[in-house]
């Protein structure tokens, strides 16, 4: 699939489903902001649910690309892998962090070698975090210049959503997301 077409798709994926997305994400946010609010439990509660709802945001929107419908429970999905979830969100950081250390170049192409990881763990829960993570590698392979200029391209929707102090992310955000799965799904 094209750039193009990735986009087109996406745009048809979220449509009717934006109050959705939107009611997860303010759930999202709620949740987070009751963990800041309290001090070094909320630190370890956000360290573990971070990574969770990534996992579910994954798994929602690998389910928007297969055209199946999604509810605000769907919101708790990566709960059941929440381990997994969190060993791979460590393990990817610890070697974006070494990778950088050599310089910041090596850094990002790791970034983006692992940038599928939490899509494979939400389509193959069974893999432990340490597979997720090599298999992102395997099928980044080639990839990666493509994945930058596709994040590239939505350029233009970041500055509208600082412009509208936000607001535009109620749209931008599922748009790009869903444009990501359907990206993963093309390239898996």
């Amino acid at each position: 699939m094209t750039r193009t077409e990735l986009k087109r798709s996406a745009k048809e994926q979220i449509q009717g489903k934006i109050g959705t997305l939107f009611v997860m994400s303010l759930i999202v946010f709620m949740i987070l902001t009751a963990c800041a609010i309290i001090l070094v439990i909320g630190s370890i509660a956000t360290f573990i649910v971070v990574p969770a709802f990534s996992l579910s945001f994954c798994m929602i929107y690998l389910k928007l690309t297969k055209n199946e419908e999604i509810m605000i429970g769907d919101l708790f999905l990566g709960f059941s892998a929440t381990g997994k979830a969190v060993w791979l969100k460590i393990i990817t950081s610890f070697f974006i962090f070494l990778w950088s250390c050599l310089f910041v170049i090596p850094g990002i192409i790791k970034q983006y070698s692992y940038a599928m990881g939490f899509y494979i763990l939400a389509e193959n829960p069974e893999l432990t975090a340490r597979e997720a993570l090599a298999r992102s590698k395997e099928i980044m392979r080639g990839h990666k210049m493509e994945l930058f200029i596709l994040q590239l391209s939505f350029i233009g929707w970041y500055f509208l959503v600082g412009i509208t102090f936000g607001l535009a992310s109620i749209y931008v955000a599922p748009y790009i997301n869903a444009t990501t799965a359907n990206f993963y799904n093309t390239i898996k």
